[in-house]
């Protein structure tokens, strides 16, 4: 039957995908709590997952997900695996793709690194999006502010001596960081209390601070730091106790005047979601690629503004700050420069803010560092 006239033009669709496997090495290893009580090895690497789109018509996107100290090579295969689904598909149907490419997954689960893998592919369909409409991708979302606060973590890990520990705060400062996090959770807790207490009184009241335990306390050794750390006066504590002990993190919030920070460790919207429902956090710090992506993280968001929650979302400042300059409330986003070499841009900080680029979509171009340093390619489709 000859078509008609007005019928409609034919979507643009996916005719070419490129995962690749990217190492990023760490100037130094880098120790937290998890390390000085032996149950991780110091991190010497990120394993970078990167996803590039292209349509028929020519329209481009970049997604990226990652893995710390090990799955590297189990993103990149499972990315594989599964970016065949994707071609001749129309890249405006990012939830549609989202549960196509978790279903082309199934067997292996709904959270953890299937759905890490996923991340990559659901940020390259969003950034496609946004630059084809000429957008950043916090416009595109509906952004409410054009910079959000920002606070720095790898000046702070334990690993770090005392001395460098306060120089390395004062940089941040003198950079216009508006917050310094702190690692904490060693075997001999008087360290912790010893090193936040100099930060706190080498840097005066009003800056903005944090503490971060990775999860290393029990129940009873978190009653008594929570309580020693209430004079510091902290913005928060982060993870005091395992990730998934959300009656625990609850009891704390519900104790103590300092806000409870928790949620960078869960890998879906549903781990997301039984840690609201138990109130077990004041600040929400959902892993945009750890949870699969921005589809599942603008549910998480969604769900933590109707439980009145503050959101302080955990690394990949690059995608966070523009996922942050869409919440309700002004959020937190973590300073890493860990992952700069990677790209050809840079964020730009300024008076304890990191301003929202405005350039179309994420904004970001791979570097020559990052093909450089790029292990595995696969292929899929034919790029117009």
């Amino acid at each position: 039957m000859p078509s008609s006239a007005n019928a409609p033009l034919p979507a643009d669709s996916i005719a070419w995908v490129r995962v690749s496997s990217c190492y990023l090495p760490l100037a130094n290893p880098i120790s937290d709590a998890k390390v000085l009580t032996g149950r991780q090895k110091p991190m010497t690497e990120i394993a970078m997952l990167f996803v590039q789109i292209e349509t028929k018509d020519g329209h481009q996107g970049l997604g990226l997900s990652y893995s710390k100290r090990a799955g590297g090579p189990g993103q990149f295969a499972h990315a594989k695996e599964i970016a065949p689904a994707l071609i001749g598909e129309d890249p405006s149907d990012i939830s549609r793709l989202w549960t196509k490419l978790q279903w082309a997954g199934a067997s292996v689960g709904r959270s953890g690194m299937a759905v890490q893998a996923i991340g990559a592919f659901d940020v390259a369909l969003y950034d496609l999006k946004a630059r084809r409409a000429g957008l950043s991708l916090s416009k595109l979302l509906g952004s409410q502010r054009d910079s959000v606060r920002c606070y720095n973590t790898s000046g702070g890990f334990l690993h770090t001596p005392l001395d460098q520990l306060l120089v390395n705060a004062a940089a941040s400062r003198e950079r216009g960081i508006g917050g310094i996090k702190l690692k904490v959770g060693q075997p001999n807790q008087a360290l912790d209390v010893q090193r936040v207490e100099a930060v706190r009184r080498h840097l005066g009241d009003d800056m903005p601070l944090m503490v971060d335990a990775n999860q290393q306390w029990d129940r009873p050794a978190a009653q008594r730091m929570c309580r020693i750390f209430e004079q510091f006066n902290l913005v928060w504590i982060e993870e005091p106790l395992d990730a998934y002990d959300f009656e625990g993190h609850a009891a704390l919030a519900a104790q103590f005047d300092t806000p409870i920070a928790t949620g960078e460790m869960l890998t879906s919207a549903a781990e997301h979601a039984e840690l609201i429902r138990h109130r077990a956090a004041d600040y929400l710090m959902p892993d945009a690629p750890r949870v699969g992506g921005i589809t599942p993280f603008l549910r998480i968001a969604a769900q933590a503004e109707n439980a009145g929650l503050a959101l302080g979302p955990h690394f990949a400042m690059e995608l966070h700050v523009h996922l942050g300059a869409v919440y309700a409330t002004e959020p937190w986003v973590e300073h890493f420069d860990w992952l700069e070499p990677l790209f050809n841009e840079r964020l730009e900080i300024k008076d304890g803010r990191m301003l929202v680029p405005t350039r179309p979509g994420l904004g970001l171009s791979l570097s020559e560092q990052a093909l450089a340093w790029t292990r595995e390619v696969a292929e899929v489709g034919k790029r117009p």
